[in-house]
């Protein structure tokens, strides 16, 4: 008698639990949405994009001097006047030491193949190319012509950015969720369901796209070098789960771990350690109570 009160005791309390586990699962899909037993409120997960453009305030210029000689020490010598004189030519047009930084420093021999015949080194090249930072934007084309007039011979590009863009890029990142929002409203009034609260939200990608300069050099150099600065493209993207609401919002429950074990009474989805997962209900088998035998006696 005491065996089947114990075991009566025990269902009860793992009914309350499995009971209990269904309803916080339930509870934790949405605030304020519940589904049945064996059910879960649907998600609808989407990707919105934003873009916002703003102008650029400082640019950054890869520039130097290459030079060649009949020994290493030539074509080094002569590299390195060069490219004080356009140092000083920076300096002078404003640009502070601090803006100026040495990117690439190469010495290199200088072959000749010959069919049939061993190469042989003919000369030296070197090469010194600086990193140059320009926060008025309107002096870059004087402080291009003043440098390749002080003797620099190559221009490997210029970027444009902006010192301070998260206002921009705020903007940007509003839109891709507004966009993610529109999105979401055309697929649950497609479907027939109301689009409800949201699940969780991600910044997957944000980045700050660069312009499309335009730069174009005048063989007499009469005039500074023109350069159009363009606009910087700020970008955002997120993802964004949403619940749905309406009728056959709910659907079935799907087993979340990899494993299950089959007990008596239903199936209980495991994890490979045998442990549910957090947020899995436990819905327990019943276990049919033991034969009662004959205590023995005294």
């Amino acid at each position: 008698m005491a065996s089947h009160l114990q075991f009566s005791k025990a269902r009860a309390w793992a009914l309350g639990v499995a009971a209990l586990g269904l309803m916080s699962t339930s509870a934790m899909a949405a605030p304020g949405m519940t589904c049945g037993a064996g059910a879960e409120v649907s998600r609808l997960s989407v990707t919105g994009e934003g873009l916002a453009r703003i102008a650029p305030d400082m640019a950054t210029v890869q520039l130097g001097v290459t030079t060649q000689g009949d020994s290493a020490k030539a074509a080094m010598d002569q590299n390195s006047g060069q490219q004080a004189a356009v140092v000083k030519a920076l300096t002078d047009a404003g640009i502070d030491q601090a803006q100026i930084q040495t990117s690439g420093l190469n010495l290199n021999p200088l072959m000749k193949y010959d069919e049939d015949r061993a190469p042989t080194v003919t000369g030296y090249q070197a090469s010194n190319m600086v990193s140059v930072r320009v926060t008025d934007l309107a002096r870059l084309g004087e402080v291009l012509d003043a440098i390749v007039s002080a003797g620099a011979n190559e221009i490997n590009g210029i970027a444009f950015s902006r010192e301070d863009g998260a206002d921009a890029q705020d903007d940007a990142r509003k839109q891709a969720v507004a966009d993610a929002r529109r999105k979401a409203e055309v697929l649950a009034e497609a479907a027939g369901l109301t689009l409800g609260p949201v699940l969780s939200i991600r910044d997957s990608q944000s980045s700050g796209g660069g312009p499309r300069p335009m730069m174009r050099m005048e063989a007499s150099m009469a005039d500074s070098v023109p350069v159009q600065a363009g606009e910087m493209e700020m970008s955002s993207r997120v993802d964004i789960d949403y619940a749905l609401t309406g009728d056959g919002a709910c659907a079935p429950m799907q087993p979340k771990g990899p494993k299950h074990h089959r007990m008596k009474g239903g199936d209980v989805p495991m994890h490979g350690d045998g442990a549910p997962a957090p947020d899995e209900p436990v819905v327990p088998g019943i276990v049919e109570p033991l034969p009662e035998t004959d205590a023995p006696a005294n």
